[in-house]
């Protein structure tokens, strides 16, 4: 009888099995017969340094408190890549591995899987997430040194790498073309929820704040969220369109998030928005089937036109209307099932809140046609075979 192969997938920005996308990779990894352990950092509720969920065996490490700069973003990646590798040798005596998985952000990860590739010949899959170079541009409005030095870590990440999969078309260009990848190892696999996991729920009017809507948005708030952009329409909404019936939601944190809380009071609004932090299991999912409208605010950049976000995916699973500026991927994504504004246009985006809310016909039409896309198209369902496409080349390639 074959042993079973063995992975390891290295991620560093969410803790597992927080982090939907890797989850959902580990646990169809470990269906399809492949042992998996996964190492990531603490938060959001788990805090224990190990520990086996569903068969997958998880090790974690501490971060420092985050800090939205190049000085606290430094010291976050040189701990972490310092806690990776010693998790990472940890795990090869315990239990060992023919495959490292490394998941970005950070790029640095090669650094870790580059050593057990030259000296254990592990073969090693880039699970591309973000595009770094432009998220820094999009954060700090920059091309500098440390814009330069994403670009190399990027290049050494794509040159370390085997195979690669990419979360969209967008990503999968850039493996081929600044990644120089040749277009049969680069896979694109999608991170649609999986709707059996991924529900809808009976509505909670508690969540309306004694509000006639509820308008949500879920992610994570840092700079190039443009949550900005949303309180600055929620004040619109208020002040100038006098719609005091609308409670507006949002759940998440992240390193921007004290800021946007202060941003909330300087536009004199924090009476209609409520920060939820981070939010999980049934809770998010009731939040979620309570809203009206879901929003994705992210204003149009190099990064943001090329990324997809997966609370456009998690809003169409639930069927809602949405309301986003007009991005490339975003479209992509929800095609018929949202409204789109003109890219950074906050007035235009604010009307189409209000056109979705006071349309309760037009969002169940919206929200059904998400909902659709979802379940014929997009779900996690029609990824795996995806995913297990690139590990069977990865194992082919050995």
């Amino acid at each position: 009888m074959a042993l079973a192969k063995k992975v390891l997938i290295i991620v560093e920005n969410l803790p597992v099995p927080f982090d939907r996308r890797v989850w959902m990779e580990a646990t169809t990894l470990q269906k399809a017969g492949y042992e998996v352990a996964v190492i990531s950092p603490t938060g959001n509720g788990f805090d224990k340094d190990y520990e086996v969920i569903e068969q997958i065996h998880i090790y974690r490490h501490p971060l420092p408190p985050e800090e939205s700069s190049v000085v606290g973003y430094l010291r976050e990646y040189s701990w972490a890549i310092n806690w990776q590798f010693r998790l990472a040798q940890r795990v090869w005596r315990e239990r060992g591995f023919d495959v490292i998985h490394i998941c970005n952000p950070p790029d640095l990860l090669f650094l870790v899987a580059g050593w057990f590739k030259l000296f254990h010949g592990v073969r090693i899959l880039f699970d591309h997430h973000d595009l770094s170079p432009e998220m820094y541009e999009a954060k700090y409005q920059r091309r500098d040194i440390f814009y330069q030095g994403l670009r190399l870590a990027e290049r050494l990440t794509y040159g370390t790498a085997d195979i690669v999969i990419s979360t969209n078309e967008s990503h999968r260009e850039v493996a081929i073309t600044r990644g120089k990848k040749k277009p049969e190892k680069v896979f694109v696999v999608r991170s649609a929820p999986d709707l059996s996991r991924f529900r809808r729920m009976s509505p909670n009017p508690n969540y309306r704040a004694g509000r006639d809507y509820l308008v949500g948005y879920m992610g994570v708030m840092g700079e190039p969220e443009g949550i900005d952009y949303l309180l600055r329409m929620v004040n619109y909404i208020v002040r100038k369109k006098n719609r005091q019936d609308i409670h507006f939601m949002l759940i998440g944190s992240g390193p921007a998030a004290d800021k946007l809380k202060a941003l909330s009071k300087e536009l004199e609004v924090t009476d209609f928005v409520e920060f939820t932090g981070f939010k999980q299991g049934e809770e998010l999912l009731e939040r979620l089937s309570s809203c009206d409208v879901c929003v994705e605010p992210s204003p149009t950049s190099a990064y943001n036109e090329n990324c997809t976000m997966n609370k456009i995916l998690e809003y169409m699973a639930m069927g809602k209307a949405i309301v986003q500026f007009d991005l490339r991927e975003g479209r992509r994504s929800a095609q018929e099932a949202s409204l789109y504004a003109k890219p950074n246009d906050e007035v235009e985006f604010a009307e189409k809140i209000l056109e979705l809310l006071d349309s309760p016909e037009r969002r169940e039409k919206i929200g059904a046609e998400g909902r659709r896309r979802m379940e014929e198209i997009l779900e996690w369902q029609y990824q795996v075979p995806k995913l297990l496409e690139a590990y069977d080349k990865i194992f082919q390639s050995q």
